[in-house]
């Protein structure tokens, strides 16, 4: 193997205070591997925080000229991967030891194009809040039109893939739409319901405004070209998954 297995990028804006407890867990995986860190200009300590890692092989630091936003940071890295697959992580969350070695196999067994896992919530320091959410084995097309049951920071995706279907549309949740895309084509993705994400719940997020996120939810059923009337039945099913996820 000429290059790296995987592809990991971390999109970041601000994230000084978080950003080497993710990058410390990306290299705790135990597989080859390179990190492209993409920053959209941070005016934090987010490259000093990095300094001790720009001397590794397997570590890129790019920084955006002007800022374009997470979904196009997320391009970006992609365009710069060299792996057989891409994994997302967000710069204020972080992966458990053992995430990308189980998602590998589970994506080679499977012939899934995606993969991704379970999240336990955390709170702004880092301590548990007791919540897990889980994943489904086989997560389906219409399955996730009804509610977005993958993470971001929790896939593993063929970079392919990730070339064929650009993240875009960044003021509704860039994410889901892709990932709707590519199940759309390819029929379904894996799940390892297993918390292996720790997804911090910090105040800056999207989807901590449940209105806004509510109203980013409703645009992704348009986007994807459905109707108002099916749309309206999508978003009620997202909605009630909402209130029974957080309970």
């Amino acid at each position: 193997m000429n290059g790296p297995l995987v592809s990991v990028i971390i999109p970041t804006y601000n994230n000084g205070e978080y950003i080497r407890q993710a990058v410390d867990s990306v290299y705790r995986q135990q597989v080859y591997l390179e990190l492209i860190v993409v920053d959209d200009c941070s005016d934090d300590d987010t490259e000093k925080q990095l300094e001790c890692y720009m001397q590794r092989p397997d570590f890129f630091y790019v920084r955006n000229s002007f800022n374009r936003g997470v979904a196009a940071s997320r391009n970006k890295g992609i365009s710069m991967a060299r792996g057989e697959y891409v994994a997302f992580l967000d710069a204020d969350d972080w992966w458990a030891e053992g995430k990308l070695r189980e998602q590998i196999q589970a994506v080679k067994e499977s012939g899934a194009v995606l993969c991704s896992t379970g999240r336990e919530l955390m709170e702004p320091d880092g301590s548990s809040t007791g919540r897990y959410i889980g994943v489904r084995k086989w997560v389906t097309y219409r399955e996730l039109l009804k509610h977005n049951s993958i993470n971001c920071s929790s896939v593993l995706l063929l970079t392919k893939v990730a070339r064929e279907f650009p993240m875009c549309y960044d003021q509704s949740h860039e994410d889901y739409i892709t990932w709707l895309k590519i199940l759309k084509k390819y029929g379904w993705a894996r799940g390892i319901d297993r918390p292996y994400l720790k997804c911090r719940l910090s105040a800056g997020g999207k989807s901590r405004d449940k209105l806004k996120s509510a109203k980013m939810t409703f645009q992704v059923y348009r986007y994807m070209g459905y109707g108002m009337v099916k749309s309206c039945l999508f978003f009620i099913s997202y909605a009630v998954h909402g209130v029974c996820k957080y309970r």
